[in-house]
């Protein structure tokens, strides 16, 4: 769930309000993606980029007028990405609770790749702190997107249980406990931070219902 490599998916609108996708924009965008990703948003130029991509200055504009435009893409990308795999696991889930559990085992596997950098919204917050930004309201947005499917989970999961907590507390604490295990998996070691995440969930479904 969190390595934001692939990019919006067709239909969508590109930066410059135009519909459709182009070959020479994917390439930007793709590579741009990996950069941000794996080094920094504010750390990658536009120079670079187009370095790498490789595509040429006019290019680049017509499709992104600016490199904010270009970041609010990578972020809505990788905001895409994040829902259709979250969306999948619920169908695919036969209960709630399974599909906490699938949501919860993505989040663990994604520690143990090699390409892993931490959340990408993470990251980016750390880089635009002025919630009046726009890259900062992406951000925003994903996550209240996160905990409410979270929170509509759980309310499943809890039903009518005289020992039910309730769904938001649970959604809030499952994404307190991702965030930790996201930014200190390279400190404490991917296994174990990995498993005590794992561990976190289960007490959630269990001690919580």
């Amino acid at each position: 769930m969190a390595t934001p490599i692939r990019s919006a998916p067709d239909g969508q609108k590109s930066s410059s309000g135009r519909q459709g996708r182009s070959e020479a924009r994917e390439r930007l965008l793709s590579t741009a993606s990996a950069l941000f990703y794996r080094e920094g948003i504010r750390a990658v130029g536009v120079e670079r980029i187009l370095a790498e991509a490789p595509a040429t200055r006019a290019t680049f504009y017509r499709h992104f007028p600016s490199k904010e435009d270009l970041v609010l893409a990578y972020l809505r990308g990788v905001d895409a990405h994040i829902r259709a795999d979250t969306q999948a696991a619920i169908e695919a889930a036969p209960s709630p609770a399974d599909a906490l559990r699938t949501i919860g085992t993505a989040v663990a596997d994604d520690l143990a790749k090699p390409e892993f950098r931490g959340c990408a919204f993470l990251n980016a917050a750390n880089e635009y702190p002025d919630p009046s930004d726009p890259v900062r309201q992406v951000v925003l947005d994903h996550r209240a997107w996160y905990v409410t499917t979270l929170t509509e989970l759980f309310a499943q999961v809890f039903g009518a249980s005289p020992r039910r907590g309730k769904p938001e507390h649970a959604a809030r604490h499952f994404v307190m406990m991702r965030d930790g295990a996201m930014t200190g998996a390279h400190l404490d070691g991917v296994e174990s931070v990995g498993a005590a995440f794992q561990r976190g969930v289960e007490g959630l479904l269990t001690v919580l219902h």
